[in-house]
């Protein structure tokens, strides 16, 4: 099931409070690096630390980088692991392949992608010309990576990818955006 999300307001919203000294640092403690080109977080738990965060589509230094909703939350990361590490990532893309619901609702997840990030771009006077076309996750024809989708789903909301959603559901147990169990100390 797909929902009607409004890229241009999504990304007014999100900027709208960009990325503090504080998120920034959590981030960094996250993942283990400094977050490059993190422009807000897109996604809270129910503590309020980042899940997952919009990245800017050209780091610094000019990099081009497709994946802008990035999961950060170790427990979401490790959730989205165990999955991948399941070989559950076959039965998705064919899904994907198969089911012409969940095909189009993928194409449309990867059209509302790249949409989101022009408008990111737009915003923050980024250039997406090395990028152009390409979404994150395998978007539009196949699975790659649940951990880019799953951040989709966190950033923009269910309905906004199909296979980040299922992804959701099913680790519920293990990591749920209305359940904290955040690992990371203030």
């Amino acid at each position: 099931m797909t929902t009607t999300i409004d890229p241009t307001a999504l990304a007014d919203q999100i900027l709208d409070h960009p990325a503090t000294k504080a998120d920034i640092a959590i981030v960094e403690h996250q993942l283990g690096r400094y977050p490059r080109g993190m422009a807000a977080v897109g996604a809270r738990c129910a503590c309020g630390r980042p899940l997952a965060v919009v990245t800017r589509p050209l780091l610094p230094g000019g990099v081009p980088f497709p994946t802008t909703c990035y999961l950060t939350s170790p427990e979401a990361v490790k959730a989205a692991s165990h999955v991948e590490a399941d070989g559950v990532m076959q039965e998705y893309s064919r899904l994907v392949a198969e089911d012409e619901d969940v095909k189009a609702a993928y194409a449309h997840a990867h059209e509302l992608y790249l949409a989101f990030r022009h408008e990111i771009a737009v915003k923050l006077g980024d250039t997406e010309e090395h990028i152009e076309g390409t979404s994150a996750g395998g978007m539009p024809v196949r699975v790659k990576c649940l951990h880019a989708l799953i951040a989709q789903s966190l950033v923009m909301g269910r309905g906004a990818n199909p296979i980040g959603d299922m992804v959701l559901d099913r680790v519920k147990d293990e990591f749920d955006p209305a359940v904290c169990r955040c690992s990371v100390l203030d």
